[in-house]
């Protein structure tokens, strides 16, 4: 494989150059050294996370899709700083999608980018391609120079020879570099040493973003390309019964009309002739199989399953004799409605077919997955399917579809129309505001058992919750003994050393509302619960909350490690400053997600009404090994504006199982005047990255309702919130 092959401005910028290193990792050996004309490069293969231009440019080939969360930063840091290349010269390209060479190394043979895993799964890997790619440097200029290689120095792009006076930079050594050996061992960079790793480099996606040049989906147009707007049912399993195309037809710019699995497509010339034809469809629905329920009525039956032994997902000691013999018993249940992941870039794809395969361009976060079920489609092999992966604008988990759903949408569009035109399917707000995937709705019920002496001896935990997992293609990696252990997460493994507890779940089959991960997953419900519960239980024993989670994290120090941290920088126990006709109380809630300990304490105000106004928050984080740390603050900082945003207002409710929300008019998001003033402490690390996207969102809203108990007295048990219980 020698020509090199980058799409769109990032190909334009490295041919400006030409090209003179390709590298990967675990590299049995150079594949061939090619000619080194402009846009034909030394390849290896599989693989191939570097490529060196004889321009000095250096190329990091991300495996992961940037949507915003930092991946091409971060991964281009780790290898460039064992490289040690000027950063000012790195930049980041996508991937192909290629499980066998970039393989999401937690997920087994399988491509794709989610479980905050970017880093973590990383880490070892780029250090090893950078460390690489810097001996065979090492190696072409002692080779050139004629001296032992022990000599030679790499700092910011130049290769030096001290006793010499030699020097080369990267860019000239390329060619000669491409015809070194692949080592099969390196020396990775003792921690020390690091010089990118741990600093604030700067991020590599920000100038295109800000400059217009970053490519999305909505930036591709092909030639002949057709918009594509779908009207869907209006129900959960509904299907079409029949339509009327002509008044959509009659609509200038309107190409096509075509009916496919998922609704009836209108095409156009572009996106607004596309929409309106859409609205002058005529399509009559058959709703006999649909689902019906609302979300009043799928609670209720969630609340009458809850009165039943579950799945038994975690269990230590005798629950039961610890309740029988209890002197006192705390009680509560919470509800969590449906939540949409509402992200800036509503779903969108491009897809075009040939004789040799099909194509696709998107923010393509689940690369295995689509290509698989595409090619399946078209009657392709998988490597017939070429993914480009685009920048997204936000995911929160929607991208990453199990069911392939809007790109295989896409797919039976061009399908549908006989491969004539690519096709751009545009989801518009209301398609993707109602198009299902939901955080699932839940229902939790919890206790816990107090002995004479005030010790918390027992806790009973029942979850009643459709399962993401069931029918995906990870069920046999994630549901064990019928229980789906995203459901359970943050619940089955509470890290408070309470000697008897129980953790069960029940996993209604009957519900068909589409339900999908949700940034942080099952955390994203069972950090509230655990969290606001162990408050209302510090109360009841008259303990200080913060005394008593260290008091039970004796066998957690990372745990107990934020915690601390996250209490001493909020002034914990210090009084707050009280205002005439105001309440105002601290909050504080820990949590572990992704291998990732976050603590945040919220200060909260609480007007008259029960308004409520989260005034700041600090937080403390332990990611392992802080790659970049001003990118650790920006998705702690987002993921505390995602949270408070479901906390106060998100919320998917279904009348009659249609789907009440359309717009950001009922489904709101945090304004930037609500957003409060956030803190963010790092605990300083040598342990391996762990994942930082999304673990700042589970302790933030039990940390604010627990501020609002401080504050007024009450507990609250529903999100979002409230606030006409909060009145004075």
């Amino acid at each position: 494989m020698n020509e090199i092959v980058i799409e769109n401005l990032s190909r334009r910028r490295f041919l400006q150059g030409g090209a003179g290193l390709t590298l990967g990792f675990c590299l049995p050996a150079m594949a061939t050294a090619g000619k080194m004309n402009r846009g034909v490069a030394a390849s290896f293969e599989p693989n191939a996370f570097l490529r060196i231009g004889t321009d000095n440019s250096i190329t990091v080939i991300s495996k992961h899709l940037e949507m915003g969360q930092g991946t091409y930063t971060g991964l281009a840091t780790i290898l460039a700083d064992e490289l040690d290349a000027d950063w000012q010269d790195v930049r980041v390209e996508g991937a192909a999608a290629d499980a066998k060479r970039y393989n999401n190394t937690f997920w087994g043979p399988s491509q794709g980018t989610g479980g905050s895993t970017a880093m973590a799964n990383s880490w070892e890997q780029l250090r090893t391609a950078g460390a690489v790619g810097r001996a065979m440097l090492v190696s072409a200029a002692a080779r050139r120079w004629k001296v032992g290689v022990a000599g030679i120095a790499v700092r910011d792009g130049i290769v030096s020879h001290a006793a010499s006076g030699r020097q080369a930079t990267f860019g000239e050594l390329a060619l000669d570099a491409a015809n070194e050996p692949v080592p099969t061992e390196v020396k990775l960079k003792n921690p020390e040493n690091f010089r990118l790793i741990g600093k604030q480099a700067k991020r590599r996606d920000s100038a295109a973003k800000t400059d217009g040049t970053a490519k999305y989906t909505q930036d591709v147009f092909l030639p002949g390309m057709l918009v594509a707007v779908v009207a869907h049912p209006p129900l959960f399993g509904a299907t079409v019964r029949s339509f009327d195309a002509g008044k959509a037809k009659a609509i200038k710019g309107v190409v096509d009309v075509v009916q496919i699995p998922q609704g009836v497509a209108v095409l156009a010339s572009d996106t607004w002739s596309a929409k309106k034809g859409r609205d002058a469809l005529s399509v009559t629905w058959d709703e006999s199989q649909a689902f019906k329920l609302g979300s009043d009525e799928i609670l209720a039956k969630y609340k009458e399953m809850a009165k039943k032994p579950g799945l038994i997902a975690s269990q230590r000691g005798d629950v039961d004799k610890a309740f029988a013999g209890a002197a006192k018993v705390v009680s509560a249940a919470f509800d969590f409605p449906y939540l949409a992941h509402a992200a800036m870039e509503p779903m969108n794809c491009v897809v075009q077919i040939k004789a040799e395969g099909c194509e696709v361009w998107n923010g393509e976060q689940f690369q295995t997955i689509d290509q698989g079920r595409l090619a399946t489609l078209f009657g392709l092999k998988p490597e017939q399917v070429k993914i480009n992966m685009l920048y997204a604008g936000g995911s929160f988990g929607r991208r990453a579809n199990t069911h392939s759903d809007y790109v295989l949408e896409a797919a039976h569009i061009v399908k549908a129309i006989n491969g004539k035109a690519p096709v751009k399917l545009v989801w518009l707000r209301e398609d993707d505001m109602r198009g299902g995937y939901y955080r699932p709705l839940f229902h939790h019920v919890l206790e816990a058992a107090l002995d004479d002496a005030g010790h918390l001896v027992g806790w009973r935990h029942r979850l009643v919750g459709q399962s993401i997992i069931r029918g995906s293609s990870f069920e046999s990696m994630l549901v064990k003994n019928g229980i789906d252990r995203v459901s359970v997460e943050g619940a089955a493994n509470l890290p408070y050393a309470i000697p008897n507890l129980k953790v069960d779940l029940h996993t209604p089959t009957d519900i068909a509302v589409p339900v999908l991960w949700w940034r942080s997953v099952g955390s994203s419900h069972t950090a509230y619960s655990t969290e606001v519960f162990l408050d209302q239980v510090a109360r009841a024993m008259g303990k200080d909350p913060v005394a008593l989670r260290l008091a039970l994290l004796g066998e957690h120090p990372r745990h107990a490690g934020v915690l601390q941290l996250a209490a001493e920088k909020a002034g914990w126990g210090t009084p707050l400053k009280a205002v005439a006709g105001e309440r105002r109380g601290r909050g504080v809630a820990v949590h572990e997600s992704f291998n990732s300990f976050v603590a945040q304490v919220a200060e909260v105000t609480v007007n008259g009404d029960g308004a409520i106004k989260v005034d700041r928050v600090v937080c403390a984080v332990d990611c392992g090994t802080a790659i970049n740390p001003d990118n650790i603050r920006s998705q702690v900082e987002g993921a505390v504006g995602f949270a408070l945003s479901a906390a106060l207002s998100g919320e998917i409710t279904l009348k009659g199982g249609r789907v009440e929300q359309g717009n950001f008019d009922g489904y709101p998001l945090l304004r930037i005047g609500e957003m409060p003033k956030v803190e963010v402490h790092i605990v300083p690390s040598s342990a391996a990255p762990t994942g930082i996207g999304e673990p700042g969102v589970p302790p933030l809203a039990p940390a604010v309702a627990n501020a609002i108990a401080a504050a007024t007295g009450r507990f609250l048990h529903r999100m979002p919130f409230n606030t006409a219980e909060l009145a004075a």
